[in-house]
């Protein structure tokens, strides 16, 4: 039954729940061997959502603003002293969010398939992760001006990405290469053109107004609520 639960929790989370993301992926990593501890934090997501059955995402359009990808990542956030020779307790975990017109139209909360050696690797790796999916994005909305065109003018297509940590955001930018981050270009840096022609724009972000926080870690009651209002409009 704890498998079952949490499939539907996936469902939730996936469709109109974003906010529950990060707790509902944490606990469906234990579908194998769910323990009591684990039990307890799907009944406390289950509460959750029952004390707030009646609310979902509030779509406020905002035409000023068009593609956004609110990307974060928290480096190493599993690891803790009584869990050492788990290995997955090392791994980063990786959330973004796309918006369009300030409205949430993509987002995910995922482990990352290896281990960062750097809090900036690990940002950089979540950066990629959300560049997979905002480029396929731009090129639909391409594809779908040209066939049905709704202005006279050809609008410039571009994304802008809110990233809270500065060192990824000049390993991004910088098309040079350092010694501390040769391992990282060999894998990663296959997006840089679009920044570098400014169809991808970085931005910097303060820590507590990345929205994508809320898909990488626990929170306070306070920052959840604030993120959660910025994310699902209530």
């Amino acid at each position: 039954k704890y498998r079952a639960l949490t499939g539907m929790l996936g469902y939730l989370q996936q469709t109109s729940r974003p906010e529950t993301s990060m707790a509902t992926h944490q606990c469906a990593r234990f579908n194998n061997d769910p323990k009591l501890c684990h039990e307890r934090a799907v009944k406390r997501i289950c509460k959750y959502l029952l004390g707030t059955m009646n609310k979902g995402l509030i779509f406020k359009p905002d035409l000023s603003k068009g593609l956004e990808c609110y990307v974060d990542a928290d480096f190493a956030g599993g690891w803790s002293s009584g869990d050492q020779t788990n290995p997955a307790s090392v791994l980063s975990r990786t959330g973004f969010v796309i918006m369009y017109a300030g409205c949430p139209i993509f987002w995910s909360s995922k482990l990352q398939t290896e281990i960062a050696l750097s809090t900036t690797e690990a940002e950089y790796i979540a950066l990629l992760s959300a560049m997979r999916e905002v480029l396929p994005f731009l090129n639909m909305m391409k594809e779908i001006h040209d066939v049905f065109p709704l202005q006279e003018t050809k609008p410039n297509f571009f994304c802008r990405v809110w990233e809270d940590n500065r060192s990824c955001i000049n390993v991004a930018e910088n098309p040079k290469f350092t010694p501390r981050t040769k391992h990282i270009a060999l894998k990663y840096h296959h997006f840089r053109r679009f920044v570098t022609n400014r169809t991808i724009k970085i931005n910097p972000i303060d820590t507590r107004e990345q929205i994508a926080d809320i898909f990488t870690k626990p929170l306070d009651e306070k920052q959840f609520v604030y993120l959660q209002k910025k994310l699902c409009g209530w």
